[in-house]
């Protein structure tokens, strides 16, 4: 392990708030170099510095020097979040510099980019970084459990997709501190140190978790009817009973026992705009049926004893 950097093991930290800026330089630097205190601190320098500038660019002749005395931050945002400057100014004491890689001095870096040491990436409020560390590449960016692995092969293919999705790519370039002295309690603060067969463990793990996390809630759930359904289902069952109502009431059919008033009366359940049959009126439907039927049986059985006492009493 001699010659390694910090000994082989790999700097990683969790985000933390807001706080992917201070993330993003101090896995540049692989170590707690910064905090956000320290970054808040060259924020507050540079605006200060930019004003200045301002004020003299008023005096000969240009807008007027009240535009200038806004309290508002260009350099920090109110959420938390750094400009590109602050990262360069916090680097820059570390001997380290930051190019844009669209820049003409970065292009050979966009060929080869396995021959550099370390890539920032910037989106909206995010910030992370793509370091070579002891030889091999990984991401780490804050919002992963600790450093994910890349290949050379992969490296150069991840950096095109991140520009393809309007990511802000910058090389850093420099002598980069080869060791941090590391505290014996690792479990302060955000910052951890792991060795690369740690890092993988805790990437397949966490792999595996999420996978497992999707076989048990999966996104469509069977038996979640929302109310566009429960209003196509009704309507299913309204149009079923409407032709089921229809075959009973046809004049040729006799069996079902329903005469012309039940039938008017069912038809103008159904036919009517304001009574449209939904889930809940389903058992009283079924009620005035059954009602209906027993009438009927009853009336055929009264028939049928009338007519059995006429033949005896002849």
């Amino acid at each position: 392990m001699a010659g390694l950097s910090n000994g082989g093991l790999l700097y990683h930290e969790i985000q933390e708030g807001k706080l992917c800026a201070v993330h993003c330089v101090n896995t540049v630097l692989q170590g707690p170099f910064f905090s956000e205190l320290d970054l808040a601190a060259l924020a507050s320098d540079l605006d200060q510095k930019e004003r200045q500038m301002m004020l003299e660019g008023a005096g000969h002749g240009g807008a007027s020097s009240g535009d200038f005395y806004s309290e508002v931050s260009h350099n920090v945002s109110m959420g938390g979040d750094f400009s590109i400057q602050v990262l360069q100014k916090a680097l820059e004491i570390w001997d380290l510099e930051v190019i844009p890689l669209n820049s003409p001095v970065a292009e050979p870096s966009t060929y080869v980019p396995e021959l550099e040491n370390a890539f920032i990436c910037h989106l909206q409020d995010h910030w992370f970084c793509i370091r070579k560390v002891n030889g091999e590449w990984y991401n780490f960016n804050s919002l992963l459990p600790a450093p994910e692995h890349l290949s050379q092969f992969y490296l150069s293919a991840y950096i095109d997709s991140l520009k393809d999705s309007g990511w802000s790519i910058f090389l850093v370039r420099g002598n980069f501190p080869k060791d941090c002295p590391i505290p014996h309690d690792t479990s302060v603060g955000f910052g951890q140190w792991l060795t690369p067969e740690d890092a993988k463990n805790i990437a397949k793990s966490c792999k595996q978790m999420e996978l497992s996390t999707q076989e048990a809630y999966p996104s469509i759930q069977m038996g979640s009817i929302d109310e566009q359904e429960e209003e196509d289902l009704n309507a299913a069952i309204q149009a079923s009973l409407m032709d089921s109502t229809g075959f009973q009431n046809r004049p040729d059919i006799t069996e079902g026992g329903h005469n012309a008033a039940e039938s008017a009366t069912t038809s103008s359940k159904l036919d009517s705009p304001n009574n449209s049959i939904s889930l809940t009126d389903l058992p009283s439907l079924h009620a005035e049926s059954s009602q209906s039927n027993t009438d009927v049986t009853n009336a055929t059985s009264g028939t049928v004893n009338q007519i059995s006492q006429d033949e005896k009493n002849n």
